[in-house]
């Protein structure tokens, strides 16, 4: 049964719902819920999960719709109640000297003398508006915020380029701006490293993994997904790329995208030719068949371009880069031959991202261990599937894509949904291998170990021969502290891989070896 509730004229910022949605989820009798603003995007993502009714048709951009599907009544009215609670919580008031809030962007200005970034998270509708009102008053602005239409976007971006500053977004997540992580970003190292992508999680990892191996982070300047489409034309990422140029704490650039249009691409390429500085770049699906200049590096994986921006930063030879990517796929060999000799067959291989672009990075290494791989994300659309959660053959999937996301935190907070799909697919035979993303840092999960291992010892339990790959992106200060959640996995059963390239190319040579195919040399070197 589903039940709805609407609420006139309540606003609430998504943040602030996603928790609420999160805690409700987990009582007792509730199958799903959703818990948004009755926004007509918003809409559109309820009705694809089955929770659209009548009721939230109705409802205008500014009602708050909370949606249940329970197995009773009773357990319908206890989800709604302790909503109710939980969104009616007033917060306990500030200590003596902390930070007060202010009555609106003027006042924030006056209060913050100096400030010159803006962080937006609110309704996509109001958003726009509020972002260009920043910008009127000089600052750089991170929009969170998504559901902004493009020709806003466009605009917001002439805009930033016209004043010389930046527009990260909209729908960009995560960022490192001297130091500060926002949104999802991981606690690095600081170093002359500097990051432009168009991609979160790929900037989470880049960065993650650069720290890891000993150097730092300038700026890690995220620009929103849509930045390399053909209608918004790179604009924040040319703008960054020619601030990390002249900026004299940047010694090397890195970018990190999905394939951009065409016609895009050429315009990144020919604003790198202007840089003197070394730029590594990773195009996840797509490359750069073209020389660009002489100190220019292109890369397959976000491994292969967080390495080699490491050795051009510490003035390594490039070889660095190979041997610590061999060693890793020694390493994978040998785990995926231990594995698969477990195995009676090994046949397919789901993988349940949080991260998109790890989903991405999946399609560009797997399909050369074990041939098609379906997706809700694909890089090729002939790969799409057709219902998400309805996997056969080998399938890698992206969680927080809107249709899994409505009324309900992104999967790098809330486990809870991923936590079902692992369980249900450890029943089917025919899965042997489960390829999982765990995504530490500010404003993930901070007790992943606690919600995700009690899934994984199920799934182990309903399947026996399974294999569960996977790699953990994050430092060690990080606040969940990255070697304590490696370490519990591995004592769940785990396998663990340093980065989502090595966890790929172990769960596909698990699948290849066991399937009885001859590994060839998958496991190749990359090129230099």
């Amino acid at each position: 049964m589903i039940k709805t509730i609407i609420k006139k004229g309540a606003y609430f910022d998504s943040v602030s719902l996603m928790q609420v949605a999160k805690k409700i989820n987990v009582l007792a009798g509730v199958i799903d819920s959703a818990v948004v603003m009755a926004t007509r995007e918003n809409k559109g993502i309820i009705k694809s999960s089955g929770l659209l009714t009548p009721e939230i048709l109705k409802a205008g951009d500014s009602d708050l719709a909370i949606a249940v599907s329970a197995k009773t009544p009773a357990a319908a009215e206890a989800a709604f109640a302790a909503a109710e609670e939980l969104l009616n919580r007033k917060p306990s008031q500030p200590a003596a000297g902390a930070d007060r809030k202010a009555a609106g962007l003027d006042d924030a200005v006056k209060t913050l003398e100096g400030a010159n970034m803006a962080v937006i998270s609110v309704a996509g509708r109001f958003a726009g508006a509020l972002a260009a009102e920043c910008l009127e008053k000089n600052l750089n602005v991170m929009l969170f915020s998504d559901n902004v239409t493009v020709e806003t976007e466009l605009a917001l971006k002439r805009a930033a380029v016209r004043k010389g500053l930046l527009l990260m977004g909209p729908d960009c997540g995560t960022a490192i701006i001297n130091g500060a992580p926002i949104a999802f970003a991981n606690s690095v190292r600081r170093g002359n490293i500097g990051v432009v992508a168009a991609s979160g999680t790929g900037l989470q990892e880049v960065t993650a993994l650069i720290s890891n191996e000993g150097a730092g982070v300038s700026q890690a300047i995220g620009t929103g997904s849509r930045d390399v489409k053909l209608e918004i034309g790179a604009l924040t990422l040319l703008q960054a790329l020619k601030m990390l140029a002249a900026d004299p704490a940047t010694e090397v650039l890195l970018v990190v995208s999905k394939p951009p249009h065409p016609l895009i691409l050429k315009k990144i390429t020919a604003e790198i030719k202007k840089i003197k500085k070394p730029v590594v770049a990773v195009f996840l699906g797509g490359e750069v068949k073209e020389k660009i200049k002489e100190n220019f590096y292109p890369a397959k994986t976000l491994e292969e371009a967080a390495y080699k921006a490491v050795c051009l930063s510490k003035g390594w030879s490039l070889g660095r880069a190979r041997e610590i990517i061999y060693d890793m796929n020694l390493k994978a060999a040998a785990l995926a031959k231990k594995e698969a000799a477990k195995k009676k067959r090994a046949s397919c291989l789901r993988g349940l991202f949080s991260g998109g672009t790890f989903v991405s990075e999946a399609q560009v290494i797997l399909p050369e261990l074990i041939g098609d791989t379906w997706s809700n994300a694909p890089l090729d659309k002939k790969w799409k599937l057709k219902d998400s959660l309805k996997l056969s053959g080998h399938a890698v999937i992206d969680m927080g894509e809107d249709e899994f996301t409505v009324g309900r935190p992104h999967p790098m907070i809330d486990f809870s949904l991923r936590n079902k799909v692992i369980i249900s697919e450890a029943r089917k035979p025919e899965v042997s291998v489960l390829l999982l993303d765990v995504v530490l840092g500010y404003g993930s999960n901070l007790k992943p170990l606690e919600d995700i291992v009690p899934a994984i010892a199920e799934a182990f339990l309903r399947n026996p021969e399974l294999s569960v790959v996977a790699s953990v992106t994050g430092t060690e200060t990080d606040p969940q502290v990255r070697s304590k959640v490696v370490k519990g996995l591995e004592a769940a059963g785990v396998i663990v891989m340093p980065s989502n390239a090595g966890a790929c190319r172990l769960a596909g040579g698990i699948i290849r070896l066991g399937a009885k195919k001859p590994a060839g040399n998958k496991y190749s070197e990359i090129k230099s």
